[in-house]
């Protein structure tokens, strides 16, 4: 069951994103990677910046989160993860198709450049990956993050996306 978290699950949200986190260490780039991988103080700025998650329920315990964020023109998809030990069953592509069902504006997902599995599932899910040109833009204009993040990150687009490049 996909149901919008409340404030009260706020340690299950950090406790997930952290123990799925563990598979970028060693394939991110070393300088990015910290422990734990979001802090609590991270995961209340994401949140208070209007990272709104919605979580994946089975027998009632959170087991998956994903966070949808509206900017302006486009929605971004935010911190998708669910528990390692309950990957590979289709959680994470419940939540996406959730979250892009109830997004009422293109769709776009940052990920780290070397995380070829979530590479994989967002293109196995209907997304596109945009070229370096494109990233570097959208990755300035709609995330906050540091310089050093937009050069190792890539984003995907979902298939409404109309090309900045092509309006600029």
């Amino acid at each position: 069951m996909i149901t919008r978290c409340e404030p009260k699950e706020f340690n299950i949200i950090h406790t997930i994103i952290n123990d799925a986190a563990v598979a970028y260490k060693g394939i991110i780039p070393e300088d990015r990677w910290h422990e734990p991988y979001m802090t609590e103080e991270e995961l209340q700025e994401q949140i208070a910046d209007g990272v709104e998650f919605w979580g994946y329920r089975e027998n009632e315990q959170l087991i998956g989160v994903m966070g949808i964020q509206d900017k302006a023109d486009v929605t971004l998809i935010r911190h998708a993860y669910v528990q390692t030990k309950d990957r590979n069953k289709g959680i994470g592509a419940k939540l996406l198709q959730h979250l892009h069902s109830i997004a009422t504006t293109p769709v776009l997902i940052g990920t780290w450049a070397d995380a070829s599995w979530a590479i994989g599932f967002y293109l196995k899910h209907g997304f596109r990956l945009l070229g370096r040109e494109e990233i570097n833009v959208l990755l300035r204009k709609y995330w906050t993050i540091p310089e050093r993040q937009v050069e190792t990150s890539i984003v995907l687009a979902s298939s409404d996306w109309e090309s900045i490049t092509k309006t600029v």
